[in-house]
């Protein structure tokens, strides 16, 4: 049986999930933006303010930005797990992935709390 030290319990299968759904509510959020710009083809400060003043849009972003994070960390553990190997780089594989995570985790980190500070405060 393999295990992963990386993988914190996950099954293929929640990850599998967690890329769907984040991938159906990032479409849903684009078509939506598309679709306002569309009635909105000279859009100004005033108007672009007035939608993020709307609650419901302000957690539809909130649920946009959480599904782009948990899509972003699925893909980039997916990658590290599968690209950065032994054969690839040798005996510092682990120590490679393991660094290349924590700084993606930390970015990811970041953008989520800007983020929330950009929809959330004054």
């Amino acid at each position: 049986m393999v295990t992963n030290v990386t993988s914190f319990g996950r099954s293929g299968l929640s990850d599998w999930v967690v890329q769907r759904v984040s991938a159906v509510i990032l479409a849903l959020y684009t078509l939506f933006l598309v679709f306002w710009f569309a009635q909105h083809p000279q859009v100004q400060y005033e108007q672009w303010s007035e939608l993020f003043k709307c609650t419901s849009m302000r957690i539809f972003s909130l649920l946009a930005l959480f599904s782009l994070i948990a899509h972003a960390w699925v893909g980039v553990w997916t990658i590290t797990t599968d690209y950065l190997t032994p054969l690839s780089l040798g005996k510092y594989a682990t120590a490679v992935r393991f660094l290349v995570q924590c700084a993606c985790t930390i970015a990811l980190f970041v953008y989520l709390v800007w983020g929330i500070d950009i929809l959330w405060g004054n």
